[in-house]
């Protein structure tokens, strides 16, 4: 299993510009949120993704759930729907499979299941979150709106600060990882 993390861990970058070039067209319509902070969103979930696979996944889950829940809460913001949010975080699984194909087969027969089933598992409460993330963002929106959905500039601004403490949860996973 530590083999799977680290693998993730090694292609985060690779993974996360492929995901992003996959959303980069329906991120093209939202003005909401910019590409850089799209970018980081993104690199932050495949970071606690190699964690949720490792040996800290117990010590993360709280930080995966609220960062796919945040996933969300911006794609909301971005406009999507919430199958749109669903086919944005499967293509990730879709990037995953391709990206440790090759690791999987490598290992013992014995692991190999388990492993395949553990990085699953963490993809599919990624969605799940992500989703009830985009639906309590749809409801207070309407809620707070009389009806007619209109995002403001200070929900944004709380995510973005939601973001910024997810980032400083994984920096504390990160240096807990190496030590």
């Amino acid at each position: 299993m530590i083999a799977v993390a680290k693998r993730i861990v090694e292609a985060r970058d690779d993974l996360v510009e492929a995901w992003f070039g996959s959303i980069a067209t329906r991120q093209a319509g939202s003005h909401l949120l910019e590409p850089f902070e799209l970018r980081r969103t993104l690199c932050l979930i495949v970071s606690l993704l190699g964690h949720m696979t490792g040996a800290l996944r117990r010590e993360t889950r709280d930080a995966w759930y609220s960062a796919t829940e945040l996933y969300g809460r911006l794609a909301e913001a971005r406009g999507l729907s919430a199958g749109e949010v669903v086919d944005e975080l499967q293509h990730l699984r879709e990037l995953l499979i391709l990206e440790l194909g090759d690791l999987i087969v490598a290992l013992p027969a014995r692991q190999q299941l388990p492993a395949v089933f553990r990085v699953n598992r963490a993809c599919d409460s990624g969605v799940s979150n992500a989703v009830v993330g985009y639906t309590d963002a749809l409801v207070a929106k309407m809620f707070s709106r009389d009806g007619v959905p209109v995002p403001t500039a200070d929900s944004l601004a709380e995510l973005l600060s939601s973001l910024h403490s997810l980032e400083l949860d994984l920096r504390l996973l990160n240096e807990r990882s190496s030590g």
